[in-house]
């Protein structure tokens, strides 16, 4: 058989994220035949409604369990003719006062006691649900609040039963998901400092092996000093204990054989120059005579000009940059020059200029 049990939906504000508070609206020839998803107002306790989630749950799904709780288990039943007209939801609150259309009015005395265990929502009073399309047949059954075991009843503990498992299956799920939800954002947070973390502590490593080798290259520094020190110490004491007569040719050292004939040249030159120097002091002092004066200078003359030809060629041998010959009147070390030599020879005879002459053309040629 199919039975239409009227129903009404009221939606709150809140609705689709808060479930719809539904009644039960039985006609003049109906009867609440209450049990464990209808009390005695005719309002439905569903685990659809308790469970209600968006945007899982929606009016289509739930009007579907009704129709499978309701076929299991019918929450109207014919009134008997002899019991007066049923006036629905008027024990609940008083009489209807002015109201927008289509608002619900809120009981006056609260909610009533949820017979089923379900949380509880408050729900309008109202006039009854007006009868569409005539009476309908429904099965007779005494107005008595306590039903028999039956094949019917025991089909609709097993679909609620199913349908709580459902609900607490969802709502598992859902907080599962959660909860993984929110361990793995707290296991990519983790992972994220532990590379920060392993890039920090790589770096740390770097700099701790430059400070090592950086101490490594001071320490090695610090020993090389410690040792010159004790080499410059050694060679201060040294020369503090040694006499005064040191050899100073031993002193200058030359690299090469070459630069060190060289040097040598050059010093017996410059001491030949200053034996000429010497010797006019002497002949302008009257120490020696002009005949001794011209043969030594003779002599060294001779001997200084094979010393700068020597010299010049053994410059060359050694690559470097050739001197350029001394004239008269340039200046040598102990600022003395030859025209110095010339004046002490004119100092010596004054007054024979030719002779004098013939003695600074001597010198000139044989130097």
């Amino acid at each position: 058989n199919v039975y239409n049990i009227p129903v009404c939906l009221w939606l709150l504000d809140t609705y689709p994220y808060n479930p719809p508070i539904c009644f039960v609206k039985p006609t003049s020839a109906m009867m609440i035949k209450t049990g464990k998803h209808i009390d005695a107002n005719g309002k439905i306790y569903l685990p659809y409604l308790h469970e209600w989630k968006h945007p899982q749950s929606d009016l289509f799904g739930l009007i579907q369990v009704m129709i499978v709780v309701f076929g299991e288990e019918p929450p109207v039943f014919s009134r008997p003719t002899s019991q007066p007209a049923y006036q629905a939801f008027q024990a609940t609150g008083p009489p209807n006062q002015s109201y927008m259309p289509g608002m619900p009015a809120v009981s006056a005395y609260g909610p009533n006691p949820n017979p089923c265990g379900y949380p509880g929502y408050s729900y309008p009073g109202g006039s009854a649900y007006p009868a569409a399309g005539g009476p309908a047949h429904y099965p007779s059954q005494p107005p008595v609040t306590t039903v028999g075991p039956s094949r019917d009843a025991t089909i609709g503990e097993d679909t609620i039963r199913a349908s709580l498992i459902s609900a607490v299956s969802d709502k598992l799920r859902w907080r599962m998901k959660e909860e993984m939800d929110r361990a793995q954002a707290e296991l990519d947070a983790l992972k994220r400092t532990e590379e920060d973390l392993k890039k920090g502590h790589q770096k740390l490593e770097e700099m701790v092996s430059r400070l090592d080798q950086e101490v490594a290259e001071v320490d090695r520094n610090i020993e090389l000093l410690k040792k010159k020190d004790e080499e410059l110490t050694e060679a201060l004491e040294k020369m503090e204990n040694q006499s005064e007569n040191n050899d100073i040719d031993d002193v200058i050292v030359p690299t090469a054989p070459l630069y060190k004939q060289i040097l040598n040249l050059y010093a017996e030159e410059n001491a030949i120059e200053d034996t000429i120097f010497y010797l006019g002091e002497a002949l302008r002092r009257g120490v020696i005579d002009l005949e001794v004066f011209l043969k030594h200078v003779r002599l060294l003359s001779r001997k200084q000009f094979q010393l700068r030809a020597l010299m010049q060629k053994a410059r060359k041998t050694a690559g470097l940059k050739s001197s350029s010959p001394r004239r008269l009147g340039r200046c040598c070390p102990g600022r003395r020059a030859r025209s110095g030599k010339l004046r002490h020879l004119h100092r010596a005879f004054p007054g024979n200029m030719a002779y004098l002459h013939a003695i600074s053309v001597t010198v000139l040629e044989l130097s």
